[in-house]
């Protein structure tokens, strides 16, 4: 899998992200937010050695269900998964290395 570069036309369920198979990265973020813009090549670095990594973008707003679900107050938030639970968080990472830290703990060969 490879990283999205847009947001998804509709953000999936809390239900449906606890149901995902293997590693998983939710991004919640704005395409107008200048921070979740800056982080993209940090994540496409970090990303490109994880393929089996599903990277989900998603478009956060005041009311938007999952976000609220998953208590994001800034952007972008990186929620890390393992077949639907939550391993690992980041909130506006700054390095690449944090994002391929997390990435690892997550992608493991099962």
């Amino acid at each position: 899998m490879a990283m999205n570069a847009t947001y998804a036309p509709v953000e999936p369920s809390r239900a449906e992200v606890e149901r995902l198979d293997g590693p998983s990265l939710l991004e919640f973020g704005s395409p107008t937010c200048g921070y979740c813009r800056a982080v993209q090549p940090l994540l496409a670095a970090a990303l490109a050695d994880h393929p089996r990594v599903r990277h989900i973008k998603i478009a956060d707003a005041s009311g938007r269900l999952l976000g609220r679900s998953y208590q994001v107050k800034l952007w972008p938030t990186l929620v890390l998964l393992s077949d639907g639970r939550e391993m690992a968080r980041l909130i506006r990472p700054r390095d690449v290395g944090e994002i391929r830290r997390c990435l690892a703990m997550i992608d493991v060969a099962k």
